[in-house]
């Protein structure tokens, strides 16, 4: 944009909601190279006779925040249940079109879902880690994907994932405590030690603050942005100052399209239509 151009581009947001959005974007770097680890082709999804994703096509760079916005019931969450097939588990549902990680296309005959989920991390709206201990939260999924051999080899991935989870150091002491007695936010911590641990490619977080207080909000954001230096991160999210905080690029959904992707910072500085400007702007949603 032009400076000449800058003044207007300026006078056209509110006030009271757009005109900081400049103060937040400065530690929302690229990462280097930005290589697609996820890409979207044409996907059409329907739930029976209802047309719930309408010829969606989005880029998902490695190793940053994209962030998923929109009113609720505009299709978010069935976006990101069809990059790890959550969705094929519902019946009377229909896919079309091409999601590829890593340059594969997931939907291909060969692909064992069951192995595909494996390489996508989920952390849900609500905390729901197992009724077990938490080190045995930690351990399903190496477990699971036969990741060790011996228990001191366990031992060192359980530790490194809290670690990762910056939750190490809060319950060292309470390992074999229930995973169910910590905090909501110490909660939504281990789901996300849990889904590391496995080693994904992508972790997926279907508002994962929806049910946190600020603290635990936070303490969730921070961590999400000393995770995206190793993982490729997906995020639906309702709270656009959390979207602005994160990520480093964001798409805007509306009845089933997407209506616009790019940079975080030219996506809440300069939308491009009336529609997704109206949402960020708390005008609607």
């Amino acid at each position: 944009m032009s400076a000449s151009e800058q003044p207007q581009a300026k006078q056209d947001r509110d006030p009271t909601t757009l005109v900081d959005w400049e103060l937040r974007f400065n530690d929302n770097k690229h990462a280097e190279g930005r290589n697609v680890e996820v890409e979207v082709e044409k996907l059409n999804f329907w739930y029976g006779d209802k047309h719930a994703l309408q010829d969606v096509s989005l880029n998902v760079f490695a190793k940053e925040v994209t962030a998923l916005i929109g009113p609720s019931g505009c299709g978010k969450s069935t976006l990101i249940r069809c990059f790890n097939r959550m969705n094929d588990l519902i019946r009377d549902t229909r896919i079309d079109g091409r999601i590829r990680l890593q340059g594969q296309d997931i939907y291909e005959a060969y692909q064992d879902p069951a192995d595909l989920r494996a390489r996508f991390g989920w952390i849900a709206q609500k905390p729901n880690p197992f009724p077990n201990s938490v080190y045995d939260n930690v351990a399903y999924g190496i477990r699971l994907r036969g990741l060790v051999e011996t228990h001191d080899e366990m031992d060192v991935l359980v530790e490194d994932a809290l670690r990762k989870a910056d939750l190490w150091s809060e319950i060292r002491d309470r390992m074999h405590e229930a995973g169910t007695d910590l905090s909501g936010g110490q909660q939504q911590r281990l789901c996300i030690a849990r889904a590391i641990a496995s080693r994904p490619d992508v972790i997926l977080m279907d508002e994962p603050c929806s049910a946190l207080d600020p603290t635990a909000t936070q303490h969730i954001e921070d961590l999400i942005g000393e995770l995206r230096k190793q993982y490729t991160i997906v995020i639906v999210t309702h709270n656009m100052q959390q979207a602005a905080r994160i990520s480093q690029r964001a798409a805007f959904m509306h009845l089933g399209k997407l209506l616009e992707d790019g940079d975080t910072e030219q996506v809440f500085l300069n939308p491009q239509t009336d529609l997704c400007k109206n949402y960020i702007t708390g005008r609607y949603g």
